[in-house]
Protein backbone atom coordinates (compact mmCIF):
# COMPACT_ATOMS: atom_id res chain seq x y z
CA UNK A 1 0.00 0.00 0.00
CA UNK A 2 2.88 2.40 0.61
CA UNK A 3 4.54 1.83 -2.75
CA UNK A 4 3.09 5.00 -4.35
CA UNK A 5 4.66 7.07 -1.55
CA UNK A 6 8.08 5.48 -1.97
CA UNK A 7 8.18 4.59 1.73
CA UNK A 8 8.62 1.21 3.34
CA UNK A 9 6.27 0.24 6.18
CA UNK A 10 9.12 0.63 8.68
CA UNK A 11 9.80 4.15 7.42
CA UNK A 12 6.11 5.02 7.71
CA UNK A 13 6.19 3.75 11.31
CA UNK A 14 9.15 6.00 12.07
CA UNK A 15 7.53 9.05 10.49
CA UNK A 16 4.28 8.34 12.35
CA UNK A 17 6.01 8.07 15.70
CA UNK A 18 8.02 11.24 15.10
CA UNK A 19 4.85 13.07 14.04
CA UNK A 20 2.88 11.79 17.05
CA UNK A 21 5.63 12.57 19.57
CA UNK A 22 6.43 15.98 18.07
CA UNK A 23 10.24 16.20 17.74
CA UNK A 24 11.25 13.47 20.20
CA UNK A 25 14.77 12.94 21.40
CA UNK A 26 16.67 10.11 19.75
CA UNK A 27 16.52 8.15 23.00
CA UNK A 28 12.80 8.81 23.43
CA UNK A 29 12.03 7.73 19.89
CA UNK A 30 14.10 4.55 20.25
CA UNK A 31 12.33 3.70 23.51
CA UNK A 32 8.88 4.29 22.01
CA UNK A 33 9.72 1.94 19.13
CA UNK A 34 11.43 -0.65 21.37
CA UNK A 35 14.68 -0.23 19.44
CA UNK A 36 18.21 0.32 20.57
CA UNK A 37 19.75 3.67 19.72
CA UNK A 38 22.18 2.42 17.07
CA UNK A 39 19.49 0.47 15.20
CA UNK A 40 17.24 3.50 15.25
CA UNK A 41 19.99 5.75 13.95
CA UNK A 42 20.55 3.27 11.13
CA UNK A 43 16.80 3.24 10.33
CA UNK A 44 16.69 7.04 10.26
CA UNK A 45 19.56 7.22 7.76
CA UNK A 46 17.49 6.92 4.56
CA UNK A 47 14.90 9.38 5.90
CA UNK A 48 17.65 11.88 6.68
CA UNK A 49 19.31 11.29 3.29
CA UNK A 50 15.99 11.96 1.55
CA UNK A 51 15.45 15.17 3.53
CA UNK A 52 12.39 13.92 5.40
CA UNK A 53 13.88 14.20 8.89
CA UNK A 54 16.80 16.01 10.44
CA UNK A 55 18.52 15.94 13.79
CA UNK A 56 18.51 19.06 15.92
CA UNK A 57 21.06 19.39 18.71
CA UNK A 58 19.65 20.75 21.96
CA UNK A 59 21.41 24.02 22.82
CA UNK A 60 21.25 23.34 26.59
CA UNK A 61 22.80 19.87 26.28
CA UNK A 62 24.60 19.18 23.02
CA UNK A 63 24.56 15.44 23.72
CA UNK A 64 20.77 15.42 23.24
CA UNK A 65 19.52 15.23 19.68
CA UNK A 66 15.92 15.68 18.63
CA UNK A 67 14.41 14.07 15.54
CA UNK A 68 12.46 16.65 13.55
CA UNK A 69 10.23 16.19 10.52
CA UNK A 70 11.14 18.59 7.74
CA UNK A 71 8.36 20.20 5.67
CA UNK A 72 9.04 17.50 3.05
CA UNK A 73 8.75 14.89 5.82
CA UNK A 74 5.38 16.23 6.94
CA UNK A 75 4.14 16.17 3.34
CA UNK A 76 5.42 12.60 2.85
CA UNK A 77 3.82 11.52 6.13
CA UNK A 78 0.48 13.00 5.09
CA UNK A 79 0.69 11.31 1.68
CA UNK A 80 1.47 7.93 3.25
CA UNK A 81 -1.21 8.40 5.94
CA UNK A 82 -3.84 8.72 3.22
CA UNK A 83 -2.65 5.41 1.76
CA UNK A 84 -2.70 3.84 5.24
CA UNK A 85 -6.24 5.03 5.90
CA UNK A 86 -7.37 3.63 2.56
CA UNK A 87 -5.79 0.27 3.44
CA UNK A 88 -7.41 0.32 6.86
CA UNK A 89 -10.80 0.96 5.27
CA UNK A 90 -10.33 -2.00 2.95
CA UNK A 91 -9.22 -4.18 5.86
CA UNK A 92 -12.23 -3.24 7.99
CA UNK A 93 -14.59 -3.86 5.10
CA UNK A 94 -13.14 -7.34 4.53
CA UNK A 95 -12.56 -8.30 8.18
CA UNK A 96 -15.47 -6.49 9.83
CA UNK A 97 -15.36 -3.41 12.05
CA UNK A 98 -16.03 -5.25 15.33
CA UNK A 99 -13.41 -7.92 14.66
CA UNK A 100 -10.90 -5.27 13.58
CA UNK A 101 -11.50 -3.30 16.79
CA UNK A 102 -11.01 -6.46 18.88
CA UNK A 103 -7.80 -7.30 17.01
CA UNK A 104 -6.44 -3.78 17.58
CA UNK A 105 -7.31 -4.03 21.27
CA UNK A 106 -5.44 -7.32 21.61
CA UNK A 107 -2.42 -5.98 19.72
CA UNK A 108 -2.37 -2.87 21.89
CA UNK A 109 -2.26 -5.07 24.98
CA UNK A 110 0.52 -7.24 23.53
CA UNK A 111 2.67 -4.16 22.96
CA UNK A 112 1.92 -2.57 26.35
CA UNK A 113 4.42 -2.21 29.17
CA UNK A 114 2.07 -4.21 31.38
CA UNK A 115 2.33 -7.23 29.13
CA UNK A 116 6.07 -6.82 28.76
CA UNK A 117 6.49 -6.63 32.54
CA UNK A 118 4.34 -9.74 33.04
CA UNK A 119 6.20 -11.63 30.34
Amino acid sequence: MFEPSGLKATQFSLLTQIYDLGSPTMAGLAKSLLMDLSAMRHSLGPLMRDGLVRLRVEPEDRRVKRVVLTPAGVAKFEEAMQLWQKAQGRFEKAFGSARAAKLRSELKFLTSEGFGDAF
